[in-house]
């Protein structure tokens, strides 16, 4: 592998010259593990208490639900007060959540309305501090280690996404729910002591086109440019969005088709797709139910997902994101369909890995997407919806998955479920011309667009 690859993937400036940022790295992505940990254990519980595709799709409700409510007023708070304040508070809710988890599942808990309550209390601090933990990278580097600082927080997300349910599978074998429980406990005690040791980090400006980081082509709308670099869309001048901040990012989305299409997609996907919920019937009435084969599930999502994060360079030269994402989501719900029907393990895995490395290429091309044709003064309430809709409606997703499987079965949940995600997505192909022809811009369209540093890489996958 050449020195020119080796930095393209793998820059690791931004931990060897921020020691704020190297603190919150590390912090994070021991969360992360933690967390996925945790999320293995939770399923695995409810599954345990209940017998219930309805249970365990009720774990999507129980974080979608908030997640919707509380990320939209997360993104509020992470404009008006000190940010790493806000982190720092509902990191520390987070931590006392997972200690309740783990005395719960000390005390032999069999209610499982006690569980799924706590589950939505650690959604609410969750969706209230990740707008404002997503700002962090841009404010504690230089602005040409910015896209190495988000690609390296975004390969520890696919490490924990990789390690975490297989890692989760064996401690519950083992040791049963309490030790996962305080796995995760501990690894978010790590993270609020990352977050405590971070410099305050109030907003700056008033959040108009010229005091954000990056967006330079908005930045020129403020000293009286040309449009900024829409592809398709009615477009607003950066006076008016300074002029009428209080009616949000959704106005934003829903006048652009680029915007609504793109949040289209992914939502069409994953509401109409989304298997976790499914994962626990499925190892029981085709692998016995072994808790090791229910973490290879999830792992084997992650596996698809890394593998494709490090081929993202190739995807990211691709300049019609349109198409890119709409092709990633149909094969999406094929890799879906085709696990509900596979019967041999090495197949069912080889269909999620295939699921999770589209989902991977759908997110990077959709957040790229999303970066390049927003208004810098609407960015951050913009990146709250796409936020809100990127983790609620895979949550959501799980919830009608389970009914659906209760009322008939898995496979039949699962590829009618595929299904309707491809059809769903062809439909919004078929009657959205700009996003099908929606081209990225090239380096000198953003050379020529921007007079000061460029538009961060954004982060592809969710944000814990």
């Amino acid at each position: 592998m050449s020195g020119r690859i080796r930095v393209r993937f793998l820059d690791t400036r931004p931990l060897r010259g921020s020691q704020p940022f190297r603190d919150l790295w590390i912090g994070t992505s021991v969360s992360q593990l933690g967390g996925q940990i945790a999320n293995v254990a939770v399923l695995a519980q409810v599954w345990d208490l209940t017998g219930s595709t309805v249970g365990t799709g009720a774990i999507g409700l129980a974080t979608g639900l908030p997640m919707m409510l509380f990320g939209l007023i997360g993104g509020a708070l992470a404009d008006t007060v000190d940010r790493r304040a806000l982190v720092r508070a509902t990191t520390t809710g987070q931590l006392l959540v997972a200690a309740l988890l783990f005395a719960q599942a000390l005390a032999h808990n069999r209610n499982v309305l006690l569980l799924l309550a706590l589950v939505a209390l650690a959604t609410v601090f969750s969706a209230l501090g990740a707008p404002a933990r997503r700002t962090f990278p841009v404010r504690l580097l230089p602005g040409d280690q910015v896209a190495a600082g988000l690609a390296l927080t975004n390969v520890s997300f696919q490490a924990a996404m990789l390690a975490g349910p297989a890692l989760a599978g064996l401690i519950i074998a083992r040791w049963d729910f309490p030790a996962a429980y305080g796995v995760q406990a501990v690894t978010m005690a790590v993270s609020v002591l990352a977050v405590i040791r971070l410099p305050a980090m109030r907003p700056e400006g008033g959040g108009g086109p010229e005091t954000t980081a990056g967006g330079g082509g908005w930045r020129r709308l403020a000293k009286g440019g040309a449009s900024g670099p829409s592809r398709g869309g009615r477009r607003l001048s950066a006076r008016g969005a300074r002029r009428r901040p209080e009616r949000g990012g959704w106005r934003i989305v829903l006048r652009r088709p680029t915007l609504w299409g793109s949040m289209a997609t992914d939502l069409a996907a994953t509401l109409l797709a989304m298997p976790v919920a499914l994962f626990p019937l499925v190892n029981e009435i085709r692998f016995g139910g072994n808790p090791r084969t229910l973490g290879l599930f999830l792992s084997a999502v992650a596996v698809g997902g890394i593998t494709a994060g490090l081929l993202s360079g190739t995807v990211t030269r691709w300049r019609r994101g349109g198409l890119v994402q709409l092709s990633a989501a149909v094969v999406w719900g094929l890799a879906l369909a085709g696990f509900g029907l596979a019967g041999p393990l090495w197949l069912a895995l080889g269909c999620l890995a295939a699921a999770g490395a589209a989902d991977t290429v759908s997110v990077v091309t959709r957040s790229a997407l999303v970066q390049w044709e927003t208004p810098d003064a609407y960015r951050g309430r913009v990146s709250s919806v796409e936020h809100v809709i990127g983790v609620a409606g895979p949550e959501l997703g799980n919830f009608r998955g389970g009914l659906l499987a209760s009322a008939t079965s898995a496979p039949f949940s699962l590829v009618l479920g595929g299904v309707s995600a491809v059809l769903a997505v062809l439909a919004v192909a078929a009657t959205n011309a700009p996003l099908r022809a929606y081209r990225t811009p090239s380096h000198a369209d953003a050379d020529a667009d921007a007079d000061a540093e460029p538009v961060p890489a954004p982060v592809p996958g969710p944000v814990p």
